[in-house]
C-alpha cells in the first residue's frame, strides 16, 4: 500500500513557522507525504510580515492540476488565499474533491498583519466553504465570516458555528485560542451538536503557526482515515506538545514557531 498523501494550498512563510512550511512539517510529523500549491510568497519572520507577493491565479491552478493528475491527495488543507481571484482559481482547479478538505480561513498573521481582503472573504464563503469537510476559524475569523461581533460566550460561539454550517461546511471547529481565561476550549460544531475539547492555556511566545499546524494535523489525520472527532483529539494533543516544545527551539526574537517534531525528540 502506498503512503497516504495530503495537499496543502497556502502561502509561503520565509521564516518557516507557518503556511506551506508549517503544513509540510506537520504532514511529515504524522507520516503523511505532503504536496503543495503556493498561493503567495511572504517576507516574514517571527516579528512580522514585511512583504507579500501573490502568485498569479493561473499558476496556482497549474500547481494544483499538476498534483491532482499524478499524486492524488487523500486529504486537502487550504490556508492563506489572500485575493478573490486566487479563491476562484482554487475552487475551479479543485472541482469536487473526492477526499476530505480542511479549510483554515487565514485572515491575520500571529503578528497582527492582515492576509486577506474583503472580496476574498466573500468568495471564500461562496466558493470554498460549501466544499469544506471541516472549517477551522478562530473567533475573529468566525466573526468576520458571519458579519457578527466576536463571540464572547459558549452560546455565541456555537451560534456562529451553526451559521457557518448553514454556508455549507460539513463541520466547523471554532478554535478558542483568542478567548479569555486560563483554559483554551475548542468547539467542534456539527449538525448533531457541539463537542468541546479543552486544555490548559500555555504561557509562551512560541505560537507562530499554531492555526496552520492544527489544521494541517487534522488534514493529515483525516488522510489516515480518522473522522473529524477522533482527529481533533489527537491533533490537539500533538499541538499542545508542539507549543510546549517551541520555547526550547530558541528560534527568533518575536513569536517563535512551535516544535513540529517534538514527538521525535523524546
Amino acid at each position: 500500500m502506498r503512503v497516504k498523501t495530503a495537499l496543502t494550498i497556502a502561502g509561503s512563510d520565509s521564516g518557516g513557522g507557518a503556511g506551506i512550511q508549517a503544513d509540510l512539517k506537520t504532514f511529515a510529523a504524522f507520516g503523511v507525504y505532503g504536496t503543495s500549491a503556493i498561493t503567495a510568497i511572504t517576507a516574514q519572520n517571527t516579528r512580522g510580515v514585511t512583504g507579500v507577493a501573490h502568485v498569479a491565479p493561473e499558476m496556482v491552478a497549474a500547481q494544483i492540476a499538476a498534483v491532482l493528475e499524478d499524486i492524488p491527495p487523500d486529504a486537502i488543507k487550504i490556508g492563506m488565499l489572500g485575493r478573490a481571484e486566487t479563491v476562484e482559481a482554487v475552487a475551479d482547479a479543485l472541482g469536487d474533491p473526492a477526499g476530505p478538505v480542511v479549510l483554515d480561513p487565514v485572515m491575520v498573521a500571529t503578528s497582527g498583519d492582515a492576509l486577506i481582503d474583503d472580496a476574498a472573504v466573500a468568495a471564500l464563503s461562496a466558493r470554498l466553504i460549501p466544499r469544506a469537510t471541516l472549517l477551522t476559524p478562530n473567533l475573529p475569523e468566525a466573526a468576520r465570516l458571519t458579519g457578527r461581533a466576536q463571540a464572547a460566550s459558549a452560546e455565541e460561539i456555537a451560534a456562529q458555528g451553526r451559521m457557518l454550517l448553514d454556508l455549507g461546511a460539513g463541520a466547523v471547529l471554532m478554535k478558542g485560542g483568542h478567548a479569555q481565561g486560563g483554559c483554551c476550549v475548542d468547539r467542534l460544531v456539527t449538525r448533531h451538536g457541539v463537542i468541546e475539547a479543552a486544555g490548559p492555556r500555555i504561557d509562551t511566545r512560541a505560537t507562530h503557526g499554531t492555526g496552520c499546524s492544527l489544521a494541517a494535523a487534522l488534514a493529515a489525520l483525516m488522510a489516515l482515515g480518522r473522522p473529524p472527532e477522533a482527529a481533533l483529539e489527537r491533533a490537539r494533543r500533538w499541538l499542545e506538545g508542539a507549543i510546549r516544545g517551541g520555547a526550547a527551539l530558541g528560534i527568533g526574537s518575536g513569536h517563535g514557531p512551535v516544535d513540529h517534531f517534538h514527538e521525535g525528540r523524546r
